[in-house]
This record gives C-alpha cells, structure tokens and sequence, in this order.
C-alpha cells in the first residue's frame, strides 16, 4: 500500500515545473527546473575558443618564463617530453617542507599560514585540450596525479591533496595551454569534509558505502549512466548540482584514488576522456572543471568512502536565488542531459 500511494505522489510530483532532489551524501537539495527546460543545443558555448598565441604562451617557453625546476617529467628529452609538472610560478601556499602552520586567534577569530604544495601539470599539445587527446594521453597524465600525490602524501603538513583541471576562461583558466593543477594543504577543505562526513553518516546507519548504492541504481536503471567499461562508469547525479555535471566513479569500492590498479587506471582514463569529449561534441567546447575527490591523507579511517571525479561544465550563473538560498537550480533533467550524451559517439 505504501508503495503504491508513493508512486501516486511521485506522478503528482513529474507533472511539475519543477522538482526538488536531495544530495544523498550532502543531504543538499537541488531544483531541477524542468519548466524551464532547455534544448539540450541550448546550451552549447557561445563564444569561439581562441587559443593563446605560443610564442607567448609560458607553458611553451618553460626556460624563458622563468620556471623551476620540474618535479616530473615524461617523455624523451628537453624538447620531447610530452607532460611534465612544476612547482607553480605563483603559487597559492608554498614552504610545505617547513614546519607545520598552528592555527592563532585574532580577536574572534582564527588564522594560520599557508603553508603547503602548489604544482603544474603541463601537457606538451598547446592546441588540443583533453577531449581532443587520445585515451593514452589522458591516462598519462592520470599517473602524473598518482605519482606526484604518492610523493607528497605523506608530507608532515599535508592533509589533503586537491588535483582539479580548469577548461576555458568562464572556468578560471588564465592560459588556454591544456594545464591541470595539484594543491597540497594542510587542512580539509569544507567541500570535500562535507562529502566526507555524509558518506561516514550513510555509512553508520546503512552499514553500506553510499556511492556504492547510488552506483548500484544508477547501473540498474542505466537512465543516467553517460558510459561504462569494466571497471569504471561516467554517471549524472541524481541531483546535479550544474546542467550536465558529470561524475566519473571506479566501480569497485575504493577510498583512495591513488592505490587503484594499472586496469582500474586505463578504465578512469576511458572514462574521463569519454566524458570530455562527449561535452566537447555536445556542448560545442564549453568551459568547465573538474576535479577529484578522495580520501584524506592522514589522521582518520576513510574506509566509507568512494573516490571519484566531478566534472561541472558551466552551463549557467548564479544569480540572486541561488547565492541567497545556496539552492543550485538545473534547467534540464540529469535522464535527459545523459541522453542526449550517450547519443554522442565516443571518439
């Protein structure tokens, strides 16, 4: 009986302009506005990418501009290497070999250094972004992320690591030279504590981890899965925070992003390009982030946790609602955004 009434209600609720879905993990809810629901066309870029000019672009003139020393680098040679990472130029926290900031009170509130690691991922191919790329370009930079967060994971200092890429200038990227970005902190920065303590708060109540069971329903019911391999799969939430958000997952429970195996690394590559490029195709180049979420380094147990990453493309702005209330409104359903996606071949 319960049942039944539920799918009564739930028919009420379809006929709707709009629909309220909550974050399973942040408890956070989200408008998804289907009365005022786009074409998917719609919501393709406006503006043609220009790429910056090599000549003056730092990433191809490395010497010249004046950066340090590589802490990485692929490839063969000064001049053949295809990705390399260096310390950033202007970096947001620096000095993570010194010792460890203290937190002081300044009248009621509260400050410390920051202290910490700020890197470059640099890839070779100025003219094509990540979509663009083959799949073996896209998994080396991948291992470029394991490699330098195994190297600094356990840095006194460092609690967690934030990888992230920044895709257009309406996403912050200052140069259009394919770059990603690696930040060493010595905190846990509210978003990603927030994603922790909902899936420990799943955990202790379901005794189950909460993106394996949303992972479970998305591959059952398939309406917004974008793609999948054998061991990883591109999803839009349930409740998108962004018009074609995107999230990429490992299907096998895994906390920690870098103790992922070879197969599972090229399964994540697949994916993350796939995602890419199905953006790319769909959207018309559109500016976007991605950036991934996993476990701490250090000081807790993280067993509950899934690690993934998130790819929002800026399909909108947020106006007064949004900043006033924290409520993100999507103007199309995740089923419909994923297919209009999978209609996209993958390159």
């Amino acid at each position: 009986m319960k049942t039944t009434q539920q799918s009564k209600k739930l028919k009420k609720f379809v006929k709707r302009p709009s629909e309220l879905r909550q974050d399973l993990v942040s408890l956070d809810w989200i408008a998804i506005a289907t009365g005022r629901a786009k074409r998917p066309h719609a919501f393709a870029a406006r503006q043609t990418f220009v790429h910056d000019d090599t000549e003056t672009c730092p990433f191809d003139n490395l010497e010249k501009s004046g950066n340090e020393k590589p802490t990485l680098v692929y490839g063969k040679g000064k001049k053949n290497w295809s990705l390399l990472a260096v310390p950033n130029k202007y970096p947001a926290f620096t000095d993570g070999h010194s010792s460890c900031p203290i937190s002081v009170p300044v009248g009621p509130h509260n400050v410390m250094e920051g202290v910490g690691f700020h890197e470059v991922f640099i890839l070779k191919d100025h003219f094509r972004n990540l979509a663009e790329l083959p799949t073996v370009r896209v998994r080396e930079l991948l291992h470029a992320y394991r490699e330098r967060y195994l190297s600094l994971k356990d840095k006194s200092c460092v609690n967690f690591i934030s990888i992230f890429h920044n895709h257009g200038r309406e996403a912050g990227a200052s140069l259009t030279h394919p770059h990603s970005q690696l930040i060493a902190l010595p905190i846990i920065p509210p978003d990603v504590r927030r994603s922790l303590e909902g899936s420990e708060r799943y955990y202790l109540g379901e005794k189950k981890c909460v993106h394996c069971v949303m992972l479970a329903y998305e591959l059952k019911t398939k309406s917004r899965v974008v793609f999948e391999n054998s061991c990883a799969v591109v999803v839009a939430p349930y409740a998108s925070h962004a018009a074609f958000e995107l999230r990429v997952f490992p299907k096998s429970h895994q906390p920690h992003f870098e103790t992922m195996s070879a197969k599972e690394e090229q399964c994540a590559a697949e994916a993350l390009k796939v995602a890419l490029w199905k953006l790319f195709k769909g959207l018309g180049n559109p500016s976007y982030n991605y950036f991934l979420h996993t476990a701490p380094t250090k000081s807790h147990q993280y067993d509950h946790y899934h690690w993934h990453i998130e790819v929002v493309p800026k399909t909108q702005v947020w106006a007064g609602f949004e900043i006033g209330t924290g409520i993100e409104i999507s103007t199309i359903a995740p089923e419909n955004a994923a297919k209009f996606l999978r209609s996209i071949g993958d390159r």
